[in-house]
């Protein structure tokens, strides 16, 4: 065991940081993990926070109290940062960059590790910027996003880049199959339909009712024959993004409010303490944004599942030799690729792409997702 073992089909990464955590000295103070979603860029950040912090040897030993401490999250020198809206401002980067100027307790560093940096806005990363260009001699930044060029040029030019790939879809079944007792063929389809994403590829394998959803997505280009079906479409793959949100986050909604409530002074008929009202707005308003990007998350998985669809038609059309993603559905898909041409397939994958770029730029997602199923239908 250690903290490199759930970095999937990424042995690399794991030489290139357990040498780094293992050296120590001449560190680089900040250090940039990238790559697909799925990929593993928070897991390999975390790991590499844990081997920086092991009091064993080699680094990252993985059965160590800080090594537990780190991978559970409770460890009092790693500052974990997890934008929970669709943007991070300069007033929270401010408070960051105070709380990652303290010396470390009792770790050999003070770690900040900032997933999703790329949603930082640009007066939040220019404050980000200073304090990586004058760090405090223990403090290190760790900067998760699925691009390089996500981040300001400036702050990428002062960092380490640790770029991950997407897992092979056999390194994923295996561990689907040892870690979670998942059977072979369940395993092996479910890792192909996530392109990688281990996460994904768990949840496909486990819950019937994901599995249920990307059905219903991949069924989207058979039922676009005319305009009326293709805007029904547009509004069910919208509302399955939001009931996968919904699940997602009610539960921890829930949950924070409940504990903030509590800690507020809530009396045992439910009554709130003068004064308190403020601070459960400003919660409600966190949860709010955190509903919206999660909606948004939703969605774009639902738009990578619908391109596998056209990236199955095109491998077919061209005679690749790449494996089907989807190979439940290979008779669907050669009746497909049999019946249209390549350069429509193409269209297809760049207006999915295209409808991903517009939801970025907060578009109505069923607007979006309607001139997107009608693109689709003509091809």
């Amino acid at each position: 065991m250690s903290v490199w073992d759930d970095l999937v089909g990424q042995e690399p990464v794991v030489a290139q940081l357990s040498s780094a955590a293992a050296d120590g000295a001449g560190l680089a103070h900040a250090w940039l993990f990238t790559g697909p979603p799925g990929a593993g860029r928070v897991t390999a950040a975390r790991a590499f926070a844990a081997a920086l912090q092991c009091e064993e040897a080699p680094r990252g030993c993985g059965h160590c109290p800080s090594c537990h401490q780190v991978l559970q999250g409770t460890h009092a020198d790693i500052e974990v940062v997890r934008p929970a809206g669709l943007s991070y401002g300069a007033a929270e980067a401010r408070r960051l960059v105070l709380r990652a100027s303290s010396s470390p307790s009792g770790g050999r560093w003070q770690i900040v590790l900032f997933e999703d940096a790329d949603r930082a806005t640009e007066s939040a990363a220019n404050v980000l910027l200073k304090a990586i260009e004058e760090p405090p001699p223990r403090t290190l930044w760790l900067l998760c996003t699925p691009s390089p060029d996500d981040l300001l040029v400036t702050i990428k030019s002062r960092c380490r880049v640790v770029t991950l790939r997407i897992p092979p879809v056999a390194a994923v079944a295996d561990v689907l199959v040892l870690r979670d007792g998942i059977d072979r063929e369940t395993a092996e389809s479910a890792a192909r339909a996530a392109q990688g994403h281990i996460g994904q590829a768990r949840r496909l394998a486990t819950n019937p009712e994901a599995r249920e959803r990307r059905a219903a997505v991949m069924s989207v280009p058979r039922r676009l024959t005319s305009v009326g079906p293709a805007v029904a479409a547009a509004e069910a793959i919208v509302k399955a993004a939001e009931a996968e949100a919904k699940v997602r986050t009610e539960e921890l909604d829930d949950a924070e409010t409940s504990a903030m409530r509590k800690a507020l002074g809530e009396s045992e008929k439910g009554r709130m303490p003068r004064g308190t009202a403020g601070a459960l707005k400003d919660l409600a308003d966190r949860q709010k944004s955190r509903a919206t990007r999660a909606k948004r998350d939703a969605l774009d998985r639902t738009l990578l599942d619908l391109a596998s669809y056209y990236r199955d038609v095109l491998t077919l059309q061209l005679g690749a030799a790449s494996e089907l993603l989807n190979t439940d559905l290979a008779a669907e898909l050669r009746t497909s690729a049999a019946e249209g041409r390549p350069e429509d397939t193409l269209r297809r994958l760049d207006a999915i792409m295209e409808c991903r770029e517009r939801l970025e730029l907060n578009v109505n997602p069923l607007l979006a997702v309607e001139a997107l199923t009608l693109a689709l239908r003509t091809g």
